[in-house]
């Protein structure tokens, strides 16, 4: 009786616990307490109940602060974690042996990173059984299957990557060839075009290297960032071109390891034959100014070399996490030469992503009086950070020239917040939003840790469209990225504004 009675209290104790532990300290003395219960069975049952709560509030790994532990249960001779926080292994010096505890079954590894970061990750099991974490739910796609994904506490999720029902789609061609006399063989592509095209005009366009991942929502989800930032207002309509690396006729033969890392037949191919072929056939505006080109790691630095190349081209260079350490001479290159008249969007992770090489690139564009965006966050190299700063790079090229929100009719028929305008913005800029009857007001101002800054409306307003005009002087806002927020008794919204001083 008194054993049972022993077991109940521990019980409660850990299904209470799990969801309110105020520090990593006090998650560790409650799971050292159930470690140390000497009978066997009991210890059992109560790890199983913790664990179990863990993993139904979503908290394994169990994150707080900038303290993270990973958590494994199971028979294991060895077991590891490798992921983006070293190198997928490859950094030896950092520790992600887990140790069991006591006479459980029990493995755990415990680690500090900044609490908004972001990371891929897989556990070992006995040096060379490579697993997805099975109680953590979140899951991130790479080139070469999903990855369990650690989520920080402060990570913001980007909200542009959900795809939205009442978003209009644009179209999404199937694959097309183009047979290359530059290259001495075909490339396919596709073409998406951007909702209501057959009305419009004079489309900007980004060119997209690794197109087909990309284009998958489950990577880089850029069909998915397009749409909502168009119907948002946030950038006006824009076509896209994803070139496919693969041999058409052989799907496992991919060709990026010899047509991204400064290639000029394939900026040949790309400036003379393709480029032409896509203004000739769709409704693009055929200045440089109106055209980007994007790329991640090896694409990152075919962005960069194509600025700075082909400037005459491209005058948009959007570059994510380059992997500039494969060809450095790109440095060099752009050191060496006088500036060019081209745009910069250049994003990276700071963790194991080639930071190093591309705070050098940032240097000696600074020096030279480059427009240029950057950006560091704290992610590994993964389709997770690449898509979360799409809409970043897209709005820094495109939404300043976009048009201030119009709203559709004189009475609105849905709540709907229209966007800010200008976007980028110093130091003032106006959101605008819509409202289809009457209601209870709230806008709030976030920073990117998600914490508020502000509410900017308290008040209940009438159906209509309403502005208000955000000054970042009178809240000593720093540059970077913001989120504001908009709440009323059945709506929500938030949108992503960017303050570049």
């Amino acid at each position: 009786m008194k054993r049972l009675f022993y077991l109940l209290c521990l019980l409660l104790l850990t299904q209470s616990a799990f969801a309110q532990f105020s520090s990593y300290r006090a998650f560790r003395d409650s799971l050292n307490r159930i470690v140390a219960i000497p009978d066997g069975n009991t210890r059992n049952l109560v790890l199983t109940d913790f664990l179990n709560g863990l993993q139904q509030a979503n908290k394994i790994p169990f994150a707080i602060g900038d303290s993270v532990a990973f958590l494994y249960r199971g028979a294991a001779q060895s077991v590891r974690w490798n992921g983006d926080f070293n190198s997928w292994g490859s950094a030896s010096n950092i520790q992600t042996n887990g140790a069991r505890l006591g006479n459980t079954d029990l493995w755990i590894l415990e680690q500090t990173f900044p609490s908004d970061a972001r990371l891929d990750y897989k556990i070992v099991l006995n040096g060379n059984t490579w697993i997805l974490d099975p109680r953590n739910p979140f899951q991130q796609m790479s080139g070469f299957g999903p990855n369990s994904e650690l989520r920080m506490p402060d990570y913001v999720f980007p909200p542009e990557v959900i795809r939205r029902p009442n978003v209009p789609q644009g179209a999404f061609s199937p694959n097309q060839l183009i047979n290359s006399t530059h290259l001495g063989y075909a490339v396919q592509y596709r073409v998406y075009t951007p909702a209501g095209y057959d009305s419009l005009s004079n489309l900007p366009v980004v060119y997209v290297t690794d197109g087909h991942e990309y284009a998958n929502d489950q990577m880089g989800s850029m069909l998915i960032v397009l749409d909502n930032l168009i119907y948002d207002g946030a950038i006006p309509p824009i076509m896209a071109v994803f070139l496919d690396p693969r041999n058409p006729s052989n799907l496992s033969q991919n060709r990026r390891m010899q047509e991204l890392p400064i290639n000029p037949n394939y900026l040949r191919f790309v400036k003379e034959e393709l480029v032409p072929r896509i203004d000739s056939m769709y409704r693009t505006n055929p200045l440089a100014s109106a055209r980007a080109i994007l790329g991640t790691s090896l694409g990152g630095i075919n962005s960069a070399y194509f600025g700075i190349a082909a400037p005459e081209t491209f005058g948009l260079i959007a570059i994510q996490s380059p992997a500039f350490w494969y060809r450095p001479q790109i440095l060099t290159m752009y050191q060496d030469s006088a500036r060019k008249p081209i745009r910069i969007s250049m994003t990276t992770g700071n963790i194991f992503d080639g930071q190093n090489e591309a705070r050098q690139m940032r240097d000696i564009l600074r020096s030279k009086a480059y427009q240029l965006y950057y950006r560091e966050v704290p992610q590994g190299h993964s389709w997770g950070q690449w898509r979360g700063l799409l809409d970043e790079a897209l709005i820094y090229f495109f939404g300043i020239k976009s048009s201030a929100p119009k709203p559709q009719g004189a009475k609105p028929t849905h709540h709907k917040l229209l966007g800010n305008y200008p976007n980028p913005f110093n130091p003032t800029t106006t959101i605008t939003y819509q409202l289809s009857a009457p209601s209870d007001v709230r806008l709030e101002l976030f920073d990117v840790l998600g914490r508020k800054i502000a509410t900017l409306v308290d008040a209940r307003q009438p159906s209509g469209v309403h502005t208000f005009t955000l000054n970042s002087s009178q809240f000593s806002l720093a540059s970077g990225v913001y989120f504001y927020h908009l709440r009323t008794q059945n709506f929500s919204q938030t949108k992503k504004m960017l303050l570049m001083k």
